[in-house]
């Protein structure tokens, strides 16, 4: 396995913990001092913290992982895909890009850095799914849009 191969499969173990809501575990790939940079330029030091500000906004997100780019030498992982969930009124979303820049050192991420759609395609204020565009609705797995 490559460096590149070996941090794309930690962040992937991340990333299913984190959206399966397995903290712990999830916190087993953050080294000490791990940053996680979120859109707004909010800052998080633990996923507690994380999960917390989360429950301000939806009652659930987890994401499909679409993509993974990275360095050669294992030190940059970028994971782009779509978002999906239920916002705090019980409307589900979905589609909604997210991309997620990880740095890791020794096996372990350092930083997260956070950008999505979350706010411009107004999923989260919509109080009925005829509130949402079309485009931001669960249906067929179609991959990204």
């Amino acid at each position: 396995m490559s460096a590149l191969e070996a941090a794309v499969a930690v962040v992937e173990d991340f990333l299913a913990h984190v959206g399966a809501g397995r903290l712990e575990q999830a916190g087993a790939h953050l080294a000490p001092g791990a940053v996680m940079v979120f859109p707004g330029g909010v800052v998080h030091r633990d996923l507690e913290s994380v999960l917390a500000d989360g429950r301000r906004r939806y009652r659930s997100v987890d994401k499909h992982r679409d993509a993974y780019d990275g360095a050669g030498d294992g030190g940059h992982v970028l994971s782009t895909g779509r978002l999906f969930g239920v916002n705090l009124h019980g409307v589900a979303f979905d589609h909604v890009r997210y991309a997620d820049h990880f740095h890791l050192s020794g096996g372990l991420i350092t930083r997260q850095r956070v950008w999505n759609d979350l706010a411009v395609t107004g999923v989260l204020l919509a109080r009925s799914a005829d509130d949402l565009d079309p485009r931001w609705r669960p249906g067929p797995e179609e991959g990204p849009r």
